[in-house]
């Protein structure tokens, strides 16, 4: 029996794979109380992106296609969109000079929060998308503003700096320093950080949900190309901590993809973009910006006399 986009069978399975992979990278990939490698990061991560690409090719098999293309596109835009979001994670726990096993801590719950909100987010857009249809021009224009938004710059430091300003309000119980000069959390301190992280990907979601309802409507779709880049958060955040300066002009990538599925979804009644084109887009302008970060020479900060 169908039920929102796929079988009952295909849904109970994939959240099996889920449960697996988090048990995985939580007891297997990450035991103990030392860091993660960065050859581990790297790995487990790579792992992930040929899974989905595989996850890809298999909806392509049994569904056709244009339902492989729509999951991969989705899932390349959720993950780009996810960079920002783990710089602004990044910035926070430096700023906290958070230890790395209280940033794993606090990184598991967050995995853990956005899976819950992504799935209630995706029901409630493709529910309104349905029975409103100019909902999709609100969800363009959101994405409009959001893509104008990352043009301006108004960036990580500034997301990441309201919720230090509210986390340091709340330092007098449960942050504890260690010797090192690094912190360890006690309760309420953790659960502070992990509310102050899931308040931070819920800004994010509303970008990133729109995104991807605007390439796909099927819901098992969207919300598996989420929930696939969204397990690879935790080892990716591992191996952008060394990468937060090499990858500075992305933010203007991002910006052409939420502006370029913007105007897909305002203008879907008079042009018809096909699913691969939108794929070769998306692939095209993350290399094109990777490549600028790597290429273009960052301007040198001026001295002050």
């Amino acid at each position: 029996m169908m039920h929102a986009g796929a079988t009952t069978t295909y849904w109970v399975v994939f959240h099996v794979l889920v449960v697996v992979l988090l048990l995985v990278d939580l007891f297997v990939l990450q035991r103990g109380k030392h860091s993660i490698t960065l050859r581990t990061a790297w790995a487990w991560t790579i792992f992930l992106a040929s899974l989905a690409f595989g996850f890809a090719l298999f909806l392509s098999h049994t569904q056709g296609r244009e339902s492989g293309l729509a999951f991969f596109s989705g899932y390349l835009v959720e993950g780009s969109l996810s960079v920002d979001n783990l710089f602004v994670f990044l910035l926070m726990f430096r700023s906290l000079k958070l230890s790395v096993e209280e940033q794993r801590r606090v990184l598991l719950w967050g995995v853990l929060g956005a899976i819950v909100m992504r799935a209630f987010f995706i029901a409630v857009g493709v529910s309104l998308l349905d029975r409103f249809a100019w909902v999709e021009y609100v969800f363009g224009a959101f994405l409009l503003i959001a893509a104008i938004r990352l043009l301006r710059h108004k960036t990580e430091r500034d997301e990441a700096s309201g919720a230090v300003r509210w986390l340091r309000n709340r330092k007098s119980s449960g942050f504890i320093e260690t010797e090192g000069g690094m912190v360890r959390l006690a309760f309420p301190a953790l659960l502070y950080v992990i509310l102050a992280v899931e308040a931070t990907d819920l800004i994010f979601a509303l970008d990133s949900v729109p995104a991807v309802l605007a390439i796909s409507r099927n819901p098992f779709i969207v919300y598996t190309s989420n929930i696939f880049a969204i397990l690879g958060l935790r080892s990716l955040y591992f191996v952008l901590a060394g990468m937060l300066d090499s990858l500075r002009l992305l933010h203007y990538g991002l910006a052409v993809i939420l502006a370029f599925v913007a105007l897909k979804m305002l203008l879907h009644k008079w042009i018809d973009v096909p699913v691969i084109v939108s794929l070769g887009i998306i692939l095209l302008t993350l290399v094109i910006f990777a490549a600028a970060s790597k290429l273009i020479p960052a301007p040198k900060a001026s001295s002050s006399r």
